[in-house]
C-alpha cells in the first residue's frame, strides 16, 4: 500500500498522530488464531451485514474468501464497498474500501500458499480455492477470493504511545 495522501489527528487527548509505519507493521504481521478480522457489508435492501473472515494481508492489499451464495458475496456483487476491522497487536483497526474477485492464477495460487503457511490446507482449483474444510461463515467450496482495497483506514493506539489517526489514500 502507498504511502497515505492525508494524515489526520483524531485524539482529544493531546496525542500526536500515529504514523501509517505502525499502522502497516500491525498488518503484516501474519494473523493467528486470536485475531478475527470482520467484514462488514451492505445488503441491497440498505441493512448492515457483517461476519469474520479469515483475511490475509499481501503487498498492501487484504485478501479474504466467501462462497458465491454466502450472504457477505451476495452483497460485494451488488455493492463492492466494504469495510475490514480488526484488533490487532497494539492498535484497533477499521479500514473502508473496496472488494472485487481476484481470479488470476499467480494471485490464487500466492493467496492459497499463505492461508497453506497459516495452517489451512487449501488449493487452487479452477478460478476458485477448495480444502477438506473452513471456517462455517465461508460456506461450502469452492471458496473465491476477493481483494479489499482500503480508501481510509482508522486506527487506536492500544497501548502507548497512545492516538488515534485518520489515514486517506
Amino acid at each position: 500500500m502507498s504511502e497515505p495522501r492525508e494524515t489526520k489527528n483524531l485524539d482529544r487527548y493531546g496525542d500526536a498522530e500515529l504514523p501509517w509505519s505502525r499502522a502497516e507493521a500491525a498488518l503484516s504481521t501474519p494473523a493467528g488464531p486470536e485475531i478475527t478480522h470482520f467484514l462488514g457489508t451492505c445488503r441491497p435492501d440498505g441493512t448492515p451485514h457483517a461476519a469474520g473472515v479469515g483475511a490475509q494481508w499481501r503487498a498492501g492489499h487484504f485478501y479474504f474468501t466467501s462462497n458465491p451464495t454466502t450472504r457477505k458475496a451476495r452483497d460485494l456483487a451488488v455493492n463492492p464497498r466494504c469495510t475490514i476491522s480488526a484488533r490487532l497487536d497494539g492498535i484497533d483497526l477499521v479500514l473502508e474500501g473496496t472488494a472485487v474477485r481476484v481470479t488470476d492464477a499467480e494471485t490464487l495460487e500466492g493467496v492459497a500458499a499463505d492461508y497453506r503457511d497459516g495452517g489451512w490446507p487449501c488449493q487452487v482449483e479452477g478460478d476458485a480455492l477448495t480444502a477438506p474444510f473452513s471456517a462455517p461463515s465461508a460456506g461450502p467450496p469452492p471458496w473465491q477470493v476477493y481483494r479489499f482495497t482500503a480508501r481510509t483506514v482508522v486506527g487506536v493506539a492500544t497501548r502507548e504511545p497512545y492516538g488515534a489517526t485518520r489515514w486517506t489514500f
